[in-house]
């Protein structure tokens, strides 16, 4: 096996930032320009990102997701509140407190799925039985959804309006963790209006680290009636919780960069390109098990154990996951990116087939 082969599929985190993003950091770093996101970068930034969800809108730039995460929610969630989201998102299962910490003690309350996609009857339901617990239960005043899920898979554009209605009949505020964005909208071929605030998105986590910045995510605010409320508090949020770059320009430099000539997507496209490729072969293989519908670029197998330790011996690297009750073997995942190439994948397989 070539020793050049990349063997590491544990996440989309792993990789190099992309070298567009290195060149528009080196472009930008000349001269003075203003501090604390005043610079004329970020102001191009509001303007780029309009022009790519085709609508009015704030945008916030963030070194991290969990930071993103955390500070949209602790807009729109009061300390009483909570808010409400599949029991495997990432801000229940992956942010380390964050979310309760940023919004000072709400409450993360989830819902099972059996592919990470609430349903729109499950999430009716929950709320009504918030609704009756009154002041014993916190209530529910936002609704976040994860796209990419956590699972590999896709919520339909219409799952996610008729999550969206319910939510805001009801008087909460949809949150998009959408680390993984870029992957849905290459699985849905639409828009990135359509998944986000034309289906009903309030306030959006885009992911820009997965898609190939450096260090770079936003936190983007759809100018709406719900929204103005909140809109001025977000600066201030940013600030207090010391996420405020004195020199930020070179988020914004990144986010650029990242928008230019849809780089994104064709980063995202090429990510879910490897990993159909990974699926096909799998899909051969009679030891493989795969619980979940691959719609992105997370792939989730269930193998057995001894062919994962001689995976690990040979230097791949992925994550192993609690495996479904009564199936055997060991749950893993793999992840491509756009640093992955088909030789990657195959020298893979034929790890896996050997």
């Amino acid at each position: 096996m070539s020793e050049d082969v990349r063997k590491n599929f544990a996440s989309d985190n792993v990789t190099p930032a992309s070298a567009e993003i290195l060149e528009a950091l080196m472009r930008g770093n000349q001269g003075n320009v203003s501090s604390y996101g005043e610079d004329h970068y970020t102001e191009q930034l509001a303007k780029k990102f309009g022009e790519v969800f085709e609508t009015e809108l704030a945008v916030f730039p963030i070194a991290t997701g969990t930071a993103t995460n955390s500070l949209a929610l602790s807009a729109i969630v009061r300390p009483y509140g909570s808010v409400i989201c599949d029991h495997s998102a990432h801000i229940e299962n992956d942010e380390g407190g964050a979310p309760e910490f940023f919004t000072s003690g709400a409450k993360i309350s989830t819902l099972p799925s059996p592919q990470g996609r609430m349903s729109p009857d499950a999430l009716q339901e929950a709320i009504k039985r918030n609704r009756e617990k009154g002041v014993l239960s916190p209530p529910f005043q936002a609704l976040s959804l994860t796209q990419s899920t956590e699972w590999g898979t896709v919520y339909p554009i219409k799952t996610i309006s008729a999550l969206s209605d319910i939510a805001h009949q009801n008087g909460l505020t949809v949150h998009m963790d959408g680390a993984r964005l870029g992957n849905a909208i290459n699985h849905l071929n639409c828009s990135p209006a359509e998944t986000t605030w034309k289906a009903g998105i309030d306030i959006l986590s885009f992911g820009g680290t997965k898609a190939g910045t450096m260090a770079a995510e936003a936190l983007i605010v759809f100018i709406n009636e719900r929204t103005k409320p909140f809109l001025s508090a977000i600066p201030h949020l940013i600030k207090r919780s010391g996420h405020l770059w004195s020199k930020h320009r070179f988020l914004s430099l990144q986010l650029l960069a990242l928008l230019e000539d849809t780089l994104w997507l064709k980063n995202c496209a090429h990510a879910n390109k490897m990993a159909k490729l990974l699926v096909a072969e799998l899909k051969r293989h009679p030891g493989a098990q795969m619980p979940f519908d691959c719609e992105s670029n997370e792939v989730f197998v269930v193998l057995p154990e001894t062919l994962l330790d001689n995976l690990e011996n040979e230097g791949f690297s992925f994550y192993r996951y609690p495996t479904p009750g009564g199936v055997p073997g060991k749950l893993v995942r793999f992840v491509t990116s756009f640093y992955t190439r088909t030789k990657d994948v195959e020298a893979l397989i034929e790890a896996i087939n050997k």
